[in-house]
Formats: structure tokens, C-alpha cells, sequence
């Protein structure tokens, strides 16, 4: 067995009700003033008022961030930042979607009064260092896994996303409590849901740091992600299946954290970047031939899966792949996501520089089972046009 290393949050709290639990949770770290940060929407609908009742209740000095947006901008950050530095804060509160978590990352970095960096010297893998500020996670989302991954993108450019790599991102406590899910709407529920499928496919096929434990959770994921997503499309309040949901998205988080995604991610990027696509979406989109690519390489994993989901499937390798791809292209039909690039406005002549940007994602390209070429990104969009 070749060697690996696992890393993850240390403290993770899920269950229906475990929000009640950040009463101790603070209890524990004697914060002076403690930030929320979110987006508009969550204060639009009044979910963070569970938050807010825990935070009065103890008589919990805080301040709300509520600026953040999808594919969160450099300029957003470095607001965020210097407003939990005005504001003194001394312990972060993620609350929302992926943007939301990843911002309230690098802010418990940044906003430390001893830390000495910038966010240009952040970008990267393993280049954010210490000391930051106490981090807690609460996602509204079953999809990212943010909460669980030492990871945070950036938008730094009209059409570019950056990302910082590092465990001093791993938050100390996560709390993963679905009613904070109730109210996504049916598309968002699809696209992060397909999301998080594809963190634990990617994980467990990753070429350079694919390894047993990582396996074991995405395995899981998948299992819990592929019962469940069907439950919460048809009935949007089946509590225990979103809390379903949310498991198995932090477990696909972990998986991905220690064994890191690939060419889904990669293609997916330029059609956030250029069309403002979400990022379930996009993944979803490209899903399906990307399978279909990776097959010659990466069979007996997709067999292994597709073994794993339904034990009473029976064939050869080959077999069991293309029962597997079929599988997936099941779950993306009835998710009612919109799955041709002509239907959400994306002109025929952007694939090439499409291709030419997914190229660009060498991070996540390493990973991936089936080396890549301009050709072969140029195809799988045009498989996805029309």
C-alpha cells in the first residue's frame, strides 16, 4: 500500500437540532465578538435568526457580514476582511452556501491581528499559514462540502477562478443541521446535490492521491447521495433525507480534501467564469462525457462504484462501467437542470477558448485517471451543445 496522509475537521456536530450546540461550542473558545458571515438571502429569509437567538442568549457580542455573493470576487474578500478588522472580531462564523464558507476562511486568516500576509501570498497550495482566527462552519447546502475541505476559490478576474490550498483552512468545528436546507429551491437542491456526486467520484478515481480511508468515505457519500437526492427533488421537506444529503456531502468533502477532483472541476470552471453558471450546474453539465472519456482508464473504478450502489448488478467490467455512466445520466435527467450549453445562451464559437481555459486548470488535471488535450475538452463541449 503506497503511502497517504489524511487531514479533516476536527470536531464535526451533524444531526436534526444540532445547531442548539453552538451555545458550548462558543462556550469553549470565550470569543469577545464573534462575525457572521453570509449572504443577502439568508437574512432574507430569516435563517440565520436560529444564530442569532443562540448568539442573544448568551449575550454574545456580534457583528453580520452579509455581502457575500456566488463566486465571490477578490474585492468582496478584502472587504470582508477589513471589516472583521474594524470591527476587532475574534472568532468567524461561516453561514450559507460554498462562497460564503470559503470567504470565512481566508477572513479567520487574514483578519488575525498578528497575520502578517496578504491574499496575493495565499494563492496556491499549502502557502496560507498561521495564525488565524477560531473558524465555525454551518452549511445551508448539501453539495460544496466546504465546511470539511482546507480549500477556498476566488474569483481574480472577469472570468478567472484561484484557489488557496491549505489545512490551516480546515475550520475547528462544523455543524451540519438540515433544517437550514428547508428552504432551497429545487434547482439548487439538484445542482449541489450532483455536486457533491461528482467530489466523491473524482475523489475515488484521483490518480496521484487516491488512498483507502478517502475511498471509504466517497463510497459512502455516494451511497447516501444516490438514495437520498431522488427523496429530497420529490419532497423538499423529508427532513431526514435532506439530512441524508448533508452527510453525504461532507463526507465527499473529505474524500476530495485528501484525494482531490479533476477534469469535471476542470471544465466546469470556464463555464462559471464566462456564463455565471453555478458551480453544481456546471459540474452537472459536463458530467456525463467526462465519464465517458475517463472509461478507458478509470473501468474498474466506475465497475467498483456502480457494485457498490446496486449489489445485485451483475456483469463484466466493462459492463458495470457503462451501467454506471447510465446510472449518473439517470440521476442528471430527473434532476431538471437545463443539461445543453445552446439553452442557457453559451454561443457555439466560446468552445475553443473553453477548452483553452479548462486546459489552464492544471491543478485538477493532474488528478484526473485520462490525460486531457485541447481536443478532447473541445469535444466534450460540443458533446454538451446542442
Amino acid at each position: 500500500m503506497s503511502q497517504f496522509q489524511f487531514q479533516t475537521v476536527s470536531n464535526i456536530i451533524s444531526g436534526l437540532g444540532s445547531i442548539s450546540q453552538l451555545r458550548e461550542v462558543l462556550g469553549d473558545f470565550q470569543a469577545k465578538r464573534v462575525m457572521l458571515v453570509t449572504d443577502p438571502g439568508m437574512l432574507q429569509q430569516q435563517l440565520d435568526l436560529p444564530i442569532l437567538d443562540i448568539l442573544e442568549s448568551i449575550h454574545q457580542d456580534y457583528v453580520i457580514y452579509s455581502s457575500i455573493q456566488a463566486d465571490p470576487a477578490e474585492h468582496i474578500v478584502l472587504d470582508a476582511v477589513q471589516f472583521a478588522k474594524n470591527e476587532k472580531v475574534d472568532l468567524i462564523i461561516g453561514f450559507g452556501g460554498g462562497s460564503s464558507m470559503d470567504v470565512a476562511k481566508i477572513i479567520a486568516i487574514l483578519a488575525h491581528p498578528k497575520q502578517i500576509q496578504q491574499i496575493s501570498d495565499l494563492y496556491g497550495v499549502g502557502n496560507a499559514k498561521r495564525p488565524r482566527l477560531p473558524l465555525i462552519l454551518i452549511p445551508t447546502t448539501a453539495g460544496t462540502g466546504s465546511e470539511v475541505t482546507p480549500i477556498s476559490i476566488v474569483t481574480t478576474g472577469e472570468t478567472t477562478k484561484t484557489g488557496i490550498v491549505s489545512p490551516v483552512l480546515y475550520a475547528d468545528v462544523c455543524i451540519l443541521d438540515a433544517n437550514f436546507t428547508l428552504n432551497l429551491p429545487a434547482h439548487i437542491t439538484a445542482a449541489t446535490g450532483i455536486d457533491a456526486m461528482v467530489h466523491a467520484i473524482e475523489a475515488y478515481t484521483s490518480k496521484i492521491k487516491k488512498n483507502p480511508y478517502a475511498d471509504m468515505l466517497a463510497k459512502q457519500a455516494l451511497r447516501l447521495l444516490n438514495k437520498n437526492l431522488a427523496l429530497v427533488l420529490q419532497d423538499g421537506h423529508n427532513l431526514e433525507a435532506r439530512q441524508h444529503m448533508l452527510v453525504g456531502s461532507m463526507l465527499a468533502g473529505q474524500a476530495f480534501a485528501n484525494a482531490p477532483v479533476a477534469a469535471v472541476h476542470a471544465l466546469a470552471y470556464p463555464l462559471g467564469g464566462h456564463f455565471h453558471l453555478s458551480h453544481g450546474h456546471t459540474n452537472a453539465l459536463v458530467l456525463a462525457e467526462v465519464l465517458k472519456f475517463n472509461a478507458p482508464q478509470a473501468k474498474q473504478h466506475y465497475a467498483e462504484l456502480m457494485s457498490w450502489l446496486d449489489p445485485y448488478s451483475t456483469g463484466c467490467t466493462d459492463g458495470l462501467c457503462d451501467l454506471f455512466i447510465d446510472h449518473m445520466q439517470n440521476h442528471l435527467d430527473q434532476s431538471g437542470l437545463v443539461l445543453k450549453l445552446s439553452q442557457l445562451n453559451v454561443p457555439e464559437n466560446m468552445l475553443d477558448r473553453l477548452a483553452e481555459d479548462a486546459l489552464l486548470q492544471t491543478r485538477l488535471l493532474q488528478n484526473n485517471p485520462r490525460e486531457l488535450q485541447f481536443e478532447d475538452a473541445r469535444q466534450i463541449y460540443q458533446s454538451i451543445y446542442a
